[in-house]
């Protein structure tokens, strides 16, 4: 469409669009994260951007034509045209038509296609696909209707639910506004009756807390209720035979490299896709992660109530239910019998119940509990050594003696302004902290302790400082044969060192953010668990230093020291398997440990719904600290970065676009006066960094 040649059409119908507007800019109707938000107001009143579909109708006539009605709109409700012709961006639809057969749970399409395997390309499959070949009518109201070319077929069921699956794009790329993609979907049934029969076993807002937005196939299929329609047991992979019904692919993509087919050595693939290397960020066993009760799912509890082998069977792949190997129920048949045995939940953990057989050792009732809370710290002035008191506790709130904590220790590190380059003494190794262990503490009958640091706060220390603390405690319990250790939640206090205003350290990330996708993130054996003690540690000056020379692995030893400031830690880990070749970010951990990040896949789904998205900032960032860039923070320790040291925002922004022409542009834009990242990059400006990484 040569838009110079219709823009008279089109910019009259823009005007009757700004008449209808609200008061409120463009800005108020579009979140950071989509391009429209950063286009000025007469570009969107001409564009319209966006793109809603509705459906408003459906019949299947005695014939079997099947027919439906729906809305092609803006945000604002305005009509578009789906040709492209009377308002901008051209709209691609399909449509797929699905019944639940009486006495069945999931859909049947009567849209198919018959496709050739990508690899290879002899092998066939009917999948469940869109119509093709139905013809669109514009209605007066400016909706459409559209008739499908296939029918339903003879004998066809007039009181089974039906579903239409509307979806599609629009591209406006020609505007710079990139492309809207939407879905919708109509329950119906055909003689009239009420809906009673759905499909609802988990919802979209369950996947989105770790996906951002679930959408697969172009982008344009978003949403679990799109999935449900095509992906059942009617569908297979063409190249390799195997399901790709819902339940199967989710369990098994989500186990990927835990998967014990995959462990034993054979790759999980559908088509050119491979899942071998997918780590679930929260422990597998945690059903609900996906499995949410809170979301209003009508089948909800269906995990629970209707254990199935292929359900199951697909995470536990290594069990043949035929021949009964690897299943102490012996051979299973049909799933008649699995809910006998397979109850929602037994009396006891760690048994064949669906709960107890998905029992998180770590988070077992059996635990003891352990809180430990850091309640006041005493001579925290500079140049003495701080006495903190802290409560030690069970899990009910009773005293806990300090002989049953595995290990106890307190951090101490500051100035909040920024960590990273403070001395605690010339016999502290740990770069800008100093830890101490502290079981020799001093507890009351009431749980309520005291410790006395060994190291002071340096003399010539101004500002606020930070004391936390980590604790480890060590049980056994029925079900499991070797001890279970599990940590506290790290409390952390910040004290004035000089009298002046007190002032905690700057809060960049939530772990609240963390959890939406690891549930319950801790790290170094349980010990570490809040983002704010977690900075303490990894701040700009630190790296693997201390334990290179123990590296499991040769090459480990040989290589430069690896920096491990948050920031630059986080950013490098999300990035995972998209980082450059040959730049892999390899941390060498306690004990020697090779922690190669190179395979993490991160699961925000780009527009066009492809795993790997770090655009969305706010998945992780907390107040719109993104867009404050530090500049004038600490200098980072990069050993292995093509910077060394690296300003504080180069190093962040480095994090992840790590190429080196990047770098080259960081060091062209810092001189002696410091980073000059905010001419462009600052909040406003032309390149902001919400703008450059709008999604939408």
């Amino acid at each position: 469409m040569n838009w110079t040649h219709t823009a008279g059409r089109a910019l009259a119908l823009g005007a009757v669009a700004v008449l209808s507007l609200t008061a409120d800019t463009h800005s108020k109707r579009f979140t950071p994260r989509e391009k429209a938000f950063y286009v000025d107001q007469a570009t969107v009143d001409f564009v319209l951007p966006g793109l809603v579909l509705k459906i408003t109708g459906a019949q299947i006539a005695s014939d079997g034509t099947i027919s439906t009605t729906f809305s092609v709109t803006d945000p604002q409700g305005h009509p578009l045209d789906r040709n492209g012709v009377n308002t901008p961006g051209p709209i691609s639809l399909s449509l797929v038509a699905a019944t639940i057969p009486k006495n069945q749970e999931q859909y049947v399409a009567y849209t198919t296609r018959v496709r050739n395997g990508t690899v290879n390309p002899k092998n066939t499959a009917t999948q469940a696909a869109a119509d093709s070949g139905g013809t669109f009518l514009q209605n007066s109201d400016g909706s459409y209707t559209y008739t499908f070319a296939t029918k339903a077929p003879s004998g066809w069921d007039p009181t089974a639910t039906h579903t239409i699956l509307l979806y599609g794009n629009r591209s406006l790329t020609a505007f710079s506004l990139g492309t809207d993609y939407a879905t919708a979907t109509f329950n119906f049934v055909p003689n009239g009756a009420a809906v009673t029969v759905t499909r609802d076993v988990v919802r979209s807002t369950g996947c989105n807390a770790c996906h951002d937005q679930v959408s697969h196939h172009g982008g344009s299929r978003r949403g679990v209720e799109a999935c449900i329609i095509c992906h059942t047991p009617q569908t297979v992979d063409p190249d390799t035979q195997l399901s790709v019904d819902l339940k199967v692919i989710v369990h098994k993509i989500h186990m990927g490299s835990s998967l014990p087919s995959v462990q034993a050595g054979t790759p999980y693939k559908i088509g050119t896709s491979d899942w071998s290397t997918v780590v679930f960020p929260a422990d597998v066993r945690r059903c609900e992660t996906c499995h949410r009760q809170d979301v209003g799912a009508a089948q909800a509890t269906a995990y629970l109530l209707k254990p199935s082998r292929a359900a199951c069977g697909a995470c536990h792949d290594d069990v043949d239910f035929a021949k009964g190997t690897n299943h102490p129920g012996g051979p299973q048949f049909d799933d008649t019998l699995c809910a006998t045995c397979h109850i929602p939940q037994g009396e006891i953990e760690f048994d064949a119940s669906i709960k107890g057989a998905h029992v998180i050792p770590t988070e077992s009732s059996q635990l003891g509990g352990i809180s430990v809370a850091i309640t006041k710290i005493q001579n925290g002035s500079a140049g003495k050594a701080p006495v903190v008191n802290f409560t030690l506790l069970d899990g009910s709130g009773n005293a806990l003696p300090i002989s049953k904590v595995s290990s106890i220790s307190f951090t101490m590190a500051g100035p909040t302004s920024d960590y990273g380059y403070t001395s605690f003494g010339s016999d502290v190794t740990t770069p800008g902290y100093v830890t101490e262990g502290a079981s020799s503490s001093s507890c009351g009958p009431d749980g309520s302790c005291q410790y006395a640091f060994k190291h002071s706060v340096p003399a010539s220390a101004t500002g606020t400082y930070a004391i936390g603390v980590e604790a480890i405690r060590s049980e056994t319990i029925v079900g499991q044969t070797a001890a279970v250790r599990y940590g506290a939640k790290n409390s952390v206090m910040y004290f004035s060192v000089d009298g002046s205003s007190l002032a905690p350290r700057r809060q960049v990330v939530a772990i609240s953010n963390c959890n939406n996708c690891h549930v319950s993130l801790s790290l170094h054996g349980g010990l570490r668990n809040q983002t704010e003690y977690c900075v303490m540690c990894h701040n700009p000056s630190n790296t693997d230093a201390s334990v290179r020379g123990q590296a499991q692995v040769a090459s480990d030893k040989t290589a430069p020291p690896q920096g491990i400031n948050f920031n630059l830690l986080v950013h490098r880990i999300h990035t995972g398997d998209n980082q450059l070749p040959g730049r892999p970010f390899i941390v060498v951990g306690f004990g020697g440990s090779h922690n190669d990040f190179s395979d993490v896949r991160f699961p925000g789904m780009n527009p066009q719904g492809n795993p790997g998205d770090t655009r969305y900032c706010a998945n992780c960032h907390v107040n719109g600290s993104e867009q404050n860039l530090p500049i004038g923070m600490n200098q980072v320790t990069d050993p292995q970065g093509p910077i060394n040291p690296v300003q504080a925002t180069g190093s962040a922004c480095t994090g992840c676009h790590m190429q080196l022409s990047t770098a080259s542009h960081v060091l062209a834009n810092t001189t002696s006066l410091g980073e000059s990242c905010t001419v462009c990059h600052a909040s406003g400006a032309q390149f902001a960094v919400g703008q450059v990484h709008a999604q939408y």
